[in-house]
């Protein structure tokens, strides 16, 4: 029995000791070493963040108290979330499985057979009755694993596990990126809406002095249709943005998992304390530590594993049935000396001819390619979402400087309307179509100053975002 016991010993140290996975070796990225339009580390003042996804986390990123406390409610209440995690969850009870079949499985039984024996076994017109007590500590088919199949799975599984929780810090990401960029839409649509409301009253003004103006002879019907056109264009907005403020609203509460306290909502653009500037750096590697590229490197990890429990299925598989007990007619002489038992069986199966598995190694190894080329194109795809984003980043102040001359100079143009109708020079119609300019190149100035805020949010998620709470 000791040599059984030293068998079992040696069995278990070969069954961790080697795979037939090929050794992994991380792909050469196909992207340029450095990101377009990148700036290095450090040398923007006003970059508070590295792009560093172990320390960007959100509530630095973000400062503005109200949304950070949406972010909250979302990261408890959201069910995609919620399902991600749950999905994680999944995937670690899965690879606890598949790491427990590396080890036998103890079982202990008891019972008691009763049994009687026909005379036409026995001497003629004899017949006998047995009865058998007996107890056993055993293993039961434990599948030795010297090629290493079980451990090839294993690392499938720890590698969907992996791969999960990935999957659940991109859904994170992703959930924290729509909530604030919900949030900064919702108050440019509320202050744009302010902007429609101010307009509204300037053109009734104005339609109000033209009414006047035609009821003296001195204006047409026709500017007075004109301005009253004018009026109803200006409502015509307002109801179109007052039914985008109610689904913004819909969809924060959707993201937020419940409904948004009114407190929360922001006024404006002007009341939100911005995010953060990120310092991207140069490296271009900085695009690996994204969770969708280490999503992607996981599942070619599993793949390169699959290949090991191929190849080893090409293999003897030696399994082990064993047992310790003690067996007695009487069960008060069942623990007595003399009444010790045992079993030792154990099985090889050789594998001599299965077209499956040479088939099944060969699905392996072209899995293996399919995960490398969507690995590759993951990060060539992350590559050209960061380089978006900064020449975005880039222009945008460009722009916006552009926009604010246009509209000061719009506004220079109504006053010297204003004063050439004042004096008889002109008519009121072109004070009307510099009102409705203004209002544009207003609403044009207002949707870059989003769009720069988003852009931001849109920087922080594409270089891979971060964990932890708000501090």
């Amino acid at each position: 029995m000791k040599k059984q016991i030293l068998l079992l010993a040696i069995a278990a140290i070969f069954s961790g000791s080697c795979t037939l996975a090929p050794q992994y070796t991380r792909p050469k990225a196909p992207i340029p070493e450095q990101l377009p339009q990148a700036k290095p580390a450090g040398t923007s003042a006003k970059a508070k963040i590295s792009a560093n996804p172990a320390t960007m986390e959100w509530g630095k990123f973000f400062p503005d108290k109200k949304l950070r406390k949406i972010i909250e409610m979302a990261l408890n209440n959201n069910r995609d979330l919620r399902i991600a995690a749950l999905n994680v969850e999944k995937a670690k009870a899965v690879y606890g499985i598949r790491r427990a079949e590396l080890y036998p499985t103890v079982t202990a039984t008891g019972g008691e057979i009763k049994q009687r024996i026909s005379s036409g076994l026995l001497s003629p017109g004899e017949s006998a009755k047995i009865r058998e007590y007996n107890v056993n500590l055993g293993i039961s088919s434990w599948e030795i694993d010297f090629f290493g199949r079980i451990r090839s799975m294993k690392a499938e599984a720890l590698q969907t596990y992996l791969g999960t929780e990935e999957a659940r810090r991109s859904a994170q990401i992703s959930l924290i990126s729509a909530v604030a960029q919900t949030f900064l839409t919702l108050a440019a649509d509320r202050e744009n809406l302010k902007l429609l409301e101010s307009t509204l009253s300037t053109q009734k003004t104005s339609c109000e002095l033209i009414r006047k103006s035609y009821k003296l002879g001195i204006a047409g019907e026709s500017e007075l249709e004109q301005a009253k056109a004018g009026i109803n264009t200006v409502k015509l907005q307002i109801a179109n943005i007052k039914q985008l403020l109610a689904e913004d609203q819909n969809a924060l509460n959707l993201l937020a998992g419940k409904p948004v306290p009114e407190s929360l909502l922001p006024e404006n653009l002007n009341t939100i304390q911005p995010p953060e500037d990120i310092s991207p750096g140069l490296s271009s590697e900085v695009l690996l530590r994204r969770p969708d590229i280490l999503m992607a490197e996981s599942a070619l990890k599993r793949e390169n594993a699959a290949i090991g429990a191929a190849r080893a299925a090409l293999f003897p598989r030696i399994s082990l049935t064993t047992a310790l007990g003690r067996a007695s007619r009487e069960l008060s002489n069942l623990f007595k000396g003399g009444n010790r038992t045992w079993n030792f069986i154990p099985q090889i199966e050789m594998p001599i001819f299965d077209a499956r598995s040479w088939s099944a190694l060969k699905a392996s190894k072209a899995n293996r390619k399919i995960a490398l080329a969507r690995y590759e194109k993951a990060i060539q795809a992350a590559f050209r979402e960061v380089a978006d984003t900064l020449a975005a980043q880039n222009a945008a102040e460009k722009q916006m400087a552009a926009q604010q001359a246009i509209v000061q100079s719009t506004v220079k143009i109504l006053k010297l309307s204003n004063a050439r109708y004042n004096y008889g020079i002109d008519s009121y119609l072109n004070v009307l179509k510099t009102q409705r300019t203004l209002y544009v190149e207003k609403q044009n100035l207002l949707t870059l100053r989003l769009n720069k805020l988003i852009n931001k949010v849109r920087l922080y998620a594409v270089l891979g975002g971060g964990g932890g709470n708000a501090p």
